[in-house]
């Protein structure tokens, strides 16, 4: 028992998550933080689905940790509303029933369009030159199909954008409404020509920023929420059928 628990020792730089780092960017995290970002981008990636159990025991195994770690990245997912635990049960990957997603996705365009209105004109060409440089690496991105780096691009196009409004209680309020959909995010991904439309609308979003066009701005706020809420509520109906019925499977 002494030499297993010797493994288990929770030093960091020992971590083997599935997903490739730096070790930079390793040593600058804690135990519990790799865990939490590991299993977000699993979750953001598809590569774990709604309803789906994450055990302590095989976490601990993969990422040569104790219990301890894992249940702090848990905790830190179920804050941001990407997994839930049933008494019981244990910890599972969250699935937002339709209803769910659709009100999410009302408060979240209200508020993104909320920016965009407040959002000062004229943007400065430095932020412009940036929000671009994000645009080409999301799209670059998607030609190479490297859907973290899809992912990630288009997380950090968003904040920048939001960002220019200024205003901290709302940017706030967007990212963590945001953060609760992380998980339906592959559904939409997983058809190229939604990747296709997020990135002309990016370009598009650009364009009406270094135009000053607000109207257009808040039209492609709108729009560019809608193919993550549809994609996911088809795959959602398809497979578990209408929510009533899901909810009441999820309650036994």
């Amino acid at each position: 028992m002494a030499v297993r628990s010797a493994k288990r020792e929770p030093v960091t730089r020992n971590l083997r998550p599935r997903t490739p780092r730096t070790a930079a960017s390793v040593r600058k995290q804690s135990v519990s933080d790799v865990i939490a970002r590991s299993l977000e981008e699993d979750i953001v990636l598809g590569r774990r689905h709604p309803r789906e159990h994450l055990v302590e025991q095989d976490l601990c195994e993969r990422f040569n940790t104790h219990r301890g770690d894992v249940r702090l990245a848990l905790f830190e997912l179920e804050k941001k509303g990407i997994i839930r635990r049933i008494p019981n049960r244990g910890a599972i990957v969250r699935d937002l029933t339709p209803k769910e997603v659709r009100e999410i996705y009302a408060v979240r365009e209200e508020l993104e369009v909320m920016a965009m209105r407040i959002l000062p004109f004229p943007v400065a060409k430095s932020d412009l030159d940036k929000l671009a440089e994000l645009q080409r690496k999301h799209s670059a991105a998607i030609d190479a199909g490297d859907l973290l780096t899809v992912f990630y691009s288009n997380l950090h196009f968003h904040q920048m954008l939001f960002g220019l409004c200024s205003n901290t209680c709302l940017i706030e309020a967007i990212e963590l409404l945001a953060q609760k959909t992380y998980g339906i995010r592959s559904f939409a991904n997983a058809f190229p020509e939604a990747l296709d439309q997020a990135r002309r609308d990016h370009i598009e979003m650009i364009e009406a920023l270094r135009a000053s066009r607000r109207d257009d701005l808040i039209a492609l706020a709108r729009r560019h929420l809608k193919p993550s809420q549809e994609a996911y509520i088809r795959a959602y109906e398809r497979r578990f059928g209408d929510s009533n019925q899901a909810v009441m499977i999820l309650a036994k």
